[in-house]
């Protein structure tokens, strides 16, 4: 571990995970933000875009320029939306910068799957290269990437409550249904009419549904897990709340298994993990006990007359389902112990 504080640039710091990121870099006491890119706010002070950093951050905002961010920091965390990643990426990889990208450019193994679900991709070579950014599922590819692709907040919350399962080949897998409500900082702070406060107040809507781009994210993981192709039912909703995902799953085992020997295999399965809680029987997971926190909490249901299981699973989208997430990986990549800078208690209520 280096014995000075690593230098890091937030790529697109105005956005929700962009502000999320520095709230906790700036707890991590081995890093130091020397730089904040925003094409909007260029040559604004970020305290005057976000007034809770006042006294906190004393940087102005400034265009991109690879060679200048490049000069001032060891690290870079792109927050940018895809398309643009992977124009920027690339140039910090061959400035020798290790990144955590949070856009889905680089969380595809496939270039031809990226490109059915987004657009074409114009840095395929780095794909081979890139690593999924779940350390639950990819801890040692990580801690010797140079460049991870950050999961999405869906994905996170359904890869985490069925790796134990898929694991130890307990349930069905032509039978996996997602169920996903999130709140509406997940869908980023550009004013888009479906995400306006009259459009989104007293009201919860499916969307998406069969179209959802962290469909294939998840698929390419579980099939990874499972070694063989996994199609999931994947059904998105956006609820009134600013934050937060509640995931349900439900399944069918294989083998006839009671509520304890499922808690179990969890408990089995993340007995190291950091930031993995799992409930005691009887106790389902609510969002409002993760919130602000990079923990996903994990409650288990079984009826056990015929074999169905049900997994819930607790996260903050933009913590645990993305800057925490990306603060996670950091810590990996650099050697750093991983809980550092993300060891905060949930902010209840």
């Amino acid at each position: 571990m280096s014995t000075r504080q690593t230098k890091v640039a937030v790529i697109g710091a105005t956005g929700y995970t962009g502000l999320e990121l520095l709230r906790l870099l700036l707890r991590h006491p081995e890093v130091e933000v020397t730089a904040l890119t925003s094409q909007k706010y260029a040559g604004i002070p970020i305290d005057q875009v976000f007034p809770s950093l006042m006294k906190n951050l004393p940087l102005r905002c400034e265009e991109l320029n690879v060679d200048q961010i490049s000069k001032k920091a060891d690290f870079i965390f792109t927050a940018v939306p895809h398309k643009t990643a992977m124009e920027i990426v690339p140039l910090f990889h061959w400035q020798g910068k290790r990144v955590v990208d949070l856009s889905a450019d680089f969380r595809f193994k496939d270039a031809g799957l990226y490109e059915k679900w987004y657009q074409k991709h114009t840095a395929k070579d780095l794909i081979v290269e890139s690593v999924y950014g779940l350390p639950e599922l990819h801890r040692e590819e990580i801690r010797n990437a140079k460049i991870v692709g950050n999961p999405g907040c869906y994905p996170t919350g359904a890869l985490l409550g069925l790796i134990p399962l898929i694991g130890k080949e307990l349930i069905h897998l032509s039978e996996i249904v997602i169920d996903s409500k999130s709140g509406v900082s997940g869908a980023g702070r550009d004013v888009v009419l479906e995400s306006l406060f009259c459009e989104v107040n007293e009201g919860v809507k499916a969307y998406k549904v069969f179209t959802h781009r962290h469909t294939p994210e998840i698929e390419q993981e579980l099939s990874w897990l499972a070694r063989r192709e996994v199609c999931v039912t994947f059904v998105p909703h956006l609820i009134p709340m600013d934050r937060g995902i509640l995931t349900t799953i439900y399944l069918k085992l294989i083998k006839k298994l009671n509520l304890n020997e499922v808690i179990e295999t969890f408990q089995e399965a993340y007995q190291n993990e950091p930031f993995i809680r799992i409930h005691p029987k009887g106790r389902l997971p609510n969002t409002k006990e993760v919130r602000g926190s990079n923990h996903c909490d994990i409650g288990i249901a079984v009826n056990e007359a015929d074999g169905r299981l049900v997994v819930v699973t607790a996260i903050d989208n933009l913590v645990k389902g993305a800057s925490g997430e990306a603060v996670q990986n950091m810590n990996i990549m650099l050697g750093y112990p991983e809980t550092l800078g993300l060891e905060a208690v949930p902010l209840v209520p």
